[in-house]
């Protein structure tokens, strides 16, 4: 055996050791980590010839990363929706490593990974009251997510016209619409061939990012004979806003059309009994996107996507592995190789699993309530400002607002974020830029929000009175 793998193995302890107070440094330092650091040049790596072993990787990683790293999983970094990790998604990510299970299986073939995918699938179900119509499986992130549900839409609108798209490809007349879509749904249009000039675009109500119902009829009726795709967003990014779901199900009943909704993580709302009439309806979608890495708190990455059972043969046709016998068939034992699109995934579920086990739905009722009163507080500020005024209502957990007095919102987000105490994020509302804030993070509390007041506050007189 190599000689340094050898050691690594002989002083296994002291190295988890190590990696544990490591890690209880950042976690405990973490909300007083810089949230931007602006020269992050590092020197080119060589690989050597003999390598350091794991204790003196460790050291050099320290010294020359981790004082580049961002506190991205801190409480005030408001930039994306990034949410943090929570002890339990923590114990969950790190056990995912140290078993390195590939979750493939439930015939018997595989390994317990994939049992426990399915139940937490089904505890997420729980949480969000959806009824067990749905079968679901971990990906990387939304985007993946959004992917899998259009793809299998792909497959069903194949079928309307005669086509098994995933055998003899794309074909003209199929139609995906969508209002308010997240940029990850363009992208999966795109890479699903469908072309992204294609989207057939809804009109969003008046100041709104939701869909007008009257024009998405409109627009149905114009496509009538046409399989139809329909992105629904629960959830948009610049304002948390939702379409009308229930009305969308109305019009399902009426005309033929695959309902996928993107809900990375607005469908955490369900969790709120003051929010989750916002998803009414949702049950009936055909897919749903789930982002746990972002409200669920959980680590990097974690994505959920649902599909209703009745569509399982769709699902596999669309992601068969069916050149490689040794994996199984590819119907009738269940295997999430031949349903989603990665062949070897690794226990993603685990860090969810803990998570749902831990706090239930008292404590994600907890997380998701938290981060729309932090909002809120950050709104009302905003609202009795003379320096920023609201871009849009604070609807749930995103907070877009502009300078009173200057157009200027990258120079004043320059000056914001290079401090390195709150991070924010450019965004367009209106044909107009704005400045957003994504409250996500389990840690963020009232200090934080007036930590950033003092510093947006700062910024905002720096940048009308430079030196």
């Amino acid at each position: 055996m190599n000689i340094q793998l050898e050691n690594d193995l002989l002083h296994l302890e002291e190295i988890l050791e190590n990696v544990k107070n490591r890690s209880l440094d950042f976690l405990t330092q973490l909300n007083d980590l810089p949230t931007y650091i602006k020269d992050q040049q590092a020197d080119a790596d060589t690989l050597g010839i003999n390598g350091l072993g794991v204790e003196k990787s460790l050291e050099r990683f320290k010294e020359k990363y981790q004082k580049l790293m961002v506190a991205s999983s801190g409480p005030r970094f408001w930039g994306f929706v990034t949410g943090g990790a929570t002890p339990a998604a923590i114990a969950g990510d790190w056990l995912t490593s140290v078993f390195d299970q590939n979750t493939q299986s439930t015939s018997g073939t595989g390994d317990v990974s994939a049992i426990v995918e399915k139940q937490t699938i089904r505890l997420l179900c729980q949480l969000f009251n959806l009824p067990e119509d749905f079968n679901g499986g971990f990906v990387t992130g939304a985007t993946m997510s959004n992917f899998t549900g259009l793809a299998v839409g792909r497959q069903w609108a194949g079928k309307k016209l005669g086509i098994d798209i995933s055998k003899e490809g794309m074909s003209s007349g199929l139609v995906v619409m969508a209002a308010t879509p997240h940029s990850s749904v363009i992208k999966s249009i795109a890479m699903l061939g469908f072309g992204s000039n294609n989207l057939v675009k809804v009109n969003a109500l008046s100041g709104r990012e939701a869909m007008d119902i009257s024009d998405l009829e409109a627009k149905l009726n114009e496509n009538k004979g046409k399989p139809v795709i329909l992105n629904c967003s629960a959830g948009t990014v610049n304002t948390v806003d939702f379409d009308d779901i229930n009305a969308i199900v109305a019009l399902k009943k009426k005309y033929d059309f695959w309902l996928h909704i993107d809900a990375a993580f607005g469908g955490f709302v369900a969790c709120s009994p003051a929010h989750n009439h916002l998803l009414k309806g949702w049950e009936q979608a055909d897919s749903i996107t789930i982002d746990c890495h972002k409200w669920m708190n959980v680590p990097y990455d974690s994505a959920v996507i649902l599909v209703r059972k009745e569509h399982d043969r769709l699902q596999v046709e669309t992601f068969q592995n069916s050149n490689a016998p040794y994996l199984g068939d590819t119907f009738e034992n269940f295997s999430y190789l031949n349903r989603l699109p990665e062949n070897s995934r690794r226990f993603r579920a685990l860090p969810a699993w803990f998570s749902l086990t831990a706090y239930g739905r008292d404590g994600f009722q907890w997380i998701v309530e938290n981060s729309i009163a932090r909002a809120n507080e950050l709104g009302n500020y905003i609202i009795g400002s003379e320096l920023f005024e609201l871009a849009a209502p604070v609807r749930l957990n995103v907070v877009s607002f502009r300078l009173k007095k200057s157009n200027e919102v990258a120079g004043f987000l320059e000056k914001l974020n290079q401090n390195g105490k709150v991070f924010m994020t450019p965004t367009m509302l209106d044909g107009k830029s704005a400045v957003r804030a994504a409250f996500v993070n389990y840690r963020t509390t009232s200090a934080d929000i007036a930590i950033a007041v003092k510093e947006m506050e700062a910024a905002y007189h720096s940048l009308l009175q430079p030196d």
